[in-house]
């Protein structure tokens, strides 16, 4: 493994790693890995560096983050990047049809994502993921 020293490397899903890199005197090695939840089960793992994130940093970010048996793919540092950006828009239609008496209950909308799209029994549909992490 490489020796390269990130100053700090972060979870987050939604805060700009650009402001976090901001308030460091090495903007250079400040990146996020997003791992998905659950992560033991989950492969993806979304890199983000910040507006001043070296080719160096990504590099080993990238190398360390197959090395733990996951699949990176490098995302622009934006609100959600893109698992959640692309998520939530789903959760809000799947609200939607309930609000709108389209479904009769969550579970109905959850065994229609599971069975109709091919959404992992493990995770549930969109009213499950909901109540495992939290949405505003």
């Amino acid at each position: 493994m490489s020796t390269l020293r990130i100053s700090f490397a972060s979870n987050t899903s939604s805060i700009s790693l650009t402001k976090i890199a901001g308030c460091t005197r090495r903007a250079d090695r400040v990146i996020g890995m997003h791992f998905m939840n659950p992560v033991p089960i989950m492969k993806l793992v979304e890199i983000i560096c910040g507006q001043a994130t070296s080719q160096e940093t990504l590099d080993f970010t990238t190398k360390t983050a197959e090395e733990l048996g996951k699949v990176p793919v490098t995302v622009q540092d934006y609100p959600g990047f893109i698992s959640n950006r692309v998520l939530m828009p789903m959760i809000n239609e799947a609200v939607y049809c309930l609000q709108e008496e389209i479904i009769a209950c969550p579970r109905d909308g959850d065994v229609g994502a599971i069975l109709g799209l091919g959404f992992p029994p493990f995770r549930g549909g969109p009213f499950r993921f909901v109540d495992q992490v939290g949405a505003k």
